[in-house]
């Protein structure tokens, strides 16, 4: 039976594919082993007719988002345990205008770096006040707006001593098929970043910078929460990076 990979095998992977060019990451991203088995391996299908791809896309109505569901402090008796944060932004599309009115949807592990999830196991606690999902609709400039508690870092077996970096994941659906983007929002300054394949799967170093938050002090509101702004860019040159690519 052949030894574990130690986080040394990895870095020696992702220093090997550091740089590569193209238009998305690498579906099959050796460092992040679970690539090896999930990644599409079919050539992609041509969608004839794309409007029939709108038709038959998820839809939702603004009474089906409350004004409180952004707020992932708030959805049980008692307060949730951690460092409390608000995170704005605004959803533009690739030549800056907002995109008014589009679903917003986060969810992410406890302060202890977990996920209220049936297959997370590993021994840190579950906090009884704290979900971890919350969702929004974008206003009239393309601002949303979330708070919540800060996400902890959690291990994920991906190798031996396999941490990932506190993250909130996104989905959003946008205007039109083209636009629906689920993704991963980091926090500046996390010593994580050069030992995790999965943001290092994003070899190019100004795109994956454009995955993490950046802390604005102005946006921290006194004797409540730290502010965190990131701004989501759907579409075009300098489009937010995805999970599978752009």
């Amino acid at each position: 039976m052949s030894e574990p990979l130690k986080q040394a095998d990895i870095d020696q992977e992702i220093a090997a594919r550091a740089g590569e060019q193209g238009d998305h990451p690498a579906r099959d991203y050796a460092p992040y082993r679970s690539t090896l088995l999930r990644h599409p391996k079919q050539p992609l299908v041509a969608i004839k007719d794309p409007e029939a791809a709108e038709l038959a896309g998820p839809v939702f109505g603004a009474s089906d988002v409350t004004p409180f569901d952004n707020d992932l402090t708030k959805q049980h008796l008692g307060e949730p345990l951690g460092e409390r944060i608000t995170v704005r932004g605004r959803v533009l599309d690739r030549q800056g205008r907002p995109v008014r009115g589009q679903l917003v949807e986060v969810w992410q592990a406890n302060s202890s770096g977990r996920y209220l999830h049936q297959r997370d196991d590993h021994p840190a606690p579950l906090d009884p006040n704290f979900s971890g999902v919350g969702r929004c609709l974008t206003d009239d400039d393309g601002n949303y707006l979330f708070t919540t508690i800060k996400p902890g870092p959690y291990p994920w077996r991906n190798h031996l001593n396999a941490w990932r970096p506190a993250h909130i994941h996104f989905s959003l659906f946008g205007t039109a098929f083209t636009q629906r983007l689920v993704t991963q929002m980091y926090f500046p300054g996390d010593p994580l970043f050069p030992y995790d394949p999965i943001m290092q799967s994003v070899t190019d170093e100004r795109a994956r910078q454009r995955l993490v938050a950046d802390y604005v002090h102005d946006l921290s509101e006194p004797e409540f929460s730290l502010g965190y702004r990131w701004d989501i860019v759907l579409d075009g040159p300098t489009a937010t990076w995805m999970e599978e690519g752009r």
